[in-house]
């Protein structure tokens, strides 16, 4: 059995979206060779949310090593508040004693907190470890560059700068890359041509059908959100200015809609929720200014905080209907997508004509996902509309795109990339 050290500074119980790749696939790398070990930071150093119960989904066997950070509250005020600058050199402190005790064939960075992916190059050097980075989102991007300040990340001109030296110095020494999207695979190889080489795939996150099983369990533990009496279209997850060109064609029907049927549309109430990052309390709306524009501050409701991940299922569970826009970002793939479908609720989609989730949906034999040059008010007025019994039965969804789909298989393709890694090893 082969052995993966496993790097990802945020896991249960915190509630991350860049857990959930690991989360998922833990209960199946051993039936493909693999026995993983994680490292994450201790949640005493994270204000994330957290959500005790994403522990029962993690096998309990797995041997999970937890490691210091510096105190957000004194590191911020030296533009060090990310949770991979503060535990870099608490990482490189424990797995250095780790792999000096312990012999491991791989080390996988699973995670959005890119600047940890540093240490991939020195531990190869040191310990002649190869390792794995999984791209969920760009590291170093060219997104934000030209746009107005307003919308740009928090710190962006630090941030950039430090990704643009750091990312070369991570991905040029790496044995093997996966990625959510193939384009940021492409991006990489036309930026660094020496990693043309080196084994890649393009690999979304996996369906888990146990975190529905749980969210069942509990739902009566969870606030309501929303209001039996209407007709409740709800979205969870983060906004955005970047998500506007997909959301107004959807608002836009709505605004005539009320003007040609109060009597119905005034019923819709889409729900956006935990679109912020920020700390509770703290967040800013990035939705509900563009459905103010159009007068639809009563059919619009943002809850910029972040709620619990089982939370999210139940309220999902809980909708009439399901919405899903996607960002003006190409590259944008919605790795939520599962969620959603598992919970097998009417869902309308929007996406950038390019986005690769276009295509996973239509794969599952979705009639209702569309790019935001193709959509018609009359797409979006046959959905609503459709809506208006509330009974619709659960939506079918093609059971070989399910079976492709599964954390099962997606985890093996994860462990097929491991073995020729480590079998191309670089020196």
């Amino acid at each position: 059995m082969k052995k993966v050290l496993i790097i990802s500074p945020y896991f249960p119980p915190v509630n991350a979206a860049d857990m959930h790749r690991v989360r998922t696939s833990l209960p199946f790398f051993e039936q493909h060779g693999w026995a993983a070990e994680v490292v994450t930071v201790d949640t005493l150093y994270t204000d994330m949310v957290q959500d005790e119960l994403l522990l029962q989904s993690v096998p309990p066997a797995i041997k999970i090593h937890k490691v210091k950070a510096f105190d957000k509250r004194r590191s911020s005020k030296l533009g060090l508040g990310s949770i991979a600058l503060r535990s870099l050199w608490y990482y490189r402190q424990y797995v250095n004693k780790l792999l000096s005790q312990q012999q491991f064939d791989l080390i996988y960075f699973s995670t959005t907190q890119f600047p940890v992916c540093v240490l991939g190059a020195y531990w190869k050097k040191k310990f002649k470890i190869p390792y794995v980075i999984d791209m969920q989102d760009p590291w170093h991007s060219e997104y934000y560059r030209d746009k107005p300040k307003s919308q740009q990340p928090p710190k962006y001109w630090f941030s950039y700068r430090l990704n643009k030296y750091m990312e070369p110095a991570a991905i040029k020494n790496a044995n093997g890359l996966i990625a959510v999207s193939g384009q940021y695979i492409t991006d990489l190889q036309n930026r660094y041509p020496s990693i043309k080489n080196v084994p890649t795939a393009t690999i979304t996150f996996g369906m888990f059908p146990p975190d529905l099983d749980i969210a069942v369990e509990h739902q009566r533990e969870f606030k309501q959100l929303l209001n039996p009496d209407d007709i409740n279209i709800v979205y969870v997850g983060r906004g955005g200015t970047d998500m506007h060109k997909a959301i107004k064609p959807v608002f836009d029907a709505l605004a005539q809609g009320l003007k040609t049927d109060p009597a119905f549309f005034s019923r819709l109430k889409f729900y956006f929720i935990g679109t912020s990052y920020a700390p509770v309390g703290l967040g800013k709306p990035s939705i509900l200014p563009l459905a103010e524009s159009l007068g639809l501050t009563n059919q619009v409701i943002e809850v910029t905080d972040r709620i619990s991940y089982y939370h999210s299922l139940a309220v999902l569970m809980q909708a009439d209907a399901l919405f899903i826009p996607g960002s003006d970002d190409a590259k944008y793939t919605a790795s939520k997508i599962y969620p959603y479908l598992l919970t097998r609720k009417p869902l309308l989609a929007v996406f950038n004509p390019q986005s690769p989730a276009i295509g996973i949906l239509k794969d599952f034999c979705i009639d209702t996902v569309y790019n935001y040059d193709n959509i018609t008010p009359q797409n979006i007025n046959d959905f609503l509309l459709a809506l208006d019994s509330k009974s619709n039965l659960p939506i079918s969804l093609s059971a070989e795109a399910v079976k492709t789909h599964l954390a099962q298989t997606k985890t093996q393709l994860q462990c097929e990339l491991f073995n020729v890694a480590i079998k191309n090893d670089r020196p």
